[in-house]
């Protein structure tokens, strides 16, 4: 999977993408992340990529034509199967849309700023508008990386145990059940006696219980 990151402050993404998991994944090709500078397609010697909104109000707008050029040069280079806007209005993010997401080759993100981008862009461009929680960040780099950390831990090789991502909260739309490791005794806080009985079927069906439980006192909306 190749992941293509428009943003106008790039450098917010660097480290994120070069530690632990993500930094593994591209370094064995499991995926690779390309995130370009939106300033690089200003259409001026300022580099310049903002101005005021007509009507007026406050805030700066994303101008058009610099996020135009770089999706234009970027698609002259490959296909993409979603253009993706991150933005507090869009679709919420959710494990099924990422598990969908991670069955794609190539994928386009554009980072907003400011108030937002020229709606043309959206109009014109976008095929996916994703909000990652009904809140408003200073930017879309965060929403970027979170979407991205998402999709590539799914990529089959990433993790080193591939069941790992299936067992997760959410995947079954339960949330996870608690997990323990050593020492099985801490300040006589003991470990479930069930999860040390070596029974798998048994501690299979503790674990189901222990979710619905979980899910049923914390988000009993996804019982729904």
């Amino acid at each position: 999977m190749r992941i293509d990151i428009l943003s106008c402050v790039p450098s917010l993404l660097d480290s994120f993408f070069a530690h632990s998991i993500l930094k593994r994944a591209q370094q064995a090709g499991f995926a690779e992340v390309v995130v370009h500078d939106i300033r690089d397609y200003s259409t001026n010697k300022h580099r310049t990529i903002d101005d005021y909104a007509f009507g007026g109000g406050a805030g700066m707008v994303l101008q058009i034509e610099p996020i135009a050029g770089c999706i234009r040069k970027l698609q002259q280079e490959r296909s993409y199967d979603e253009i993706i806007y991150l933005t507090p209005d869009g679709e919420l993010m959710q494990q099924g849309m990422v598990n969908r997401l991670s069955l794609k080759g190539n994928l386009m993100m554009i980072c907003g700023h400011y108030k937002g981008v020229d709606q043309r862009v959206r109009d014109l461009f976008v095929t996916m508008e994703i909000s990652i929680g009904d809140y408003v960040l200073s930017g879309g780099e965060l929403a970027a990386a979170v979407l991205s950390d998402a999709i590539i831990r799914l990529l089959p090789g990433v993790l080193n145990d591939e069941t790992s991502a299936l067992t997760d909260s959410f995947q079954d739309d339960l949330l996870a059940p608690p997990v323990y490791t050593r020492p099985a005794d801490f300040e006589g806080h003991k470990v479930p006696e069930i999860l040390m009985s070596g029974h798998e079927a048994k501690i299979e069906s503790w674990r189901h219980e222990q979710s619905v439980k979980r899910t049923r006192e914390r988000r009993p909306d996804l019982l729904q």
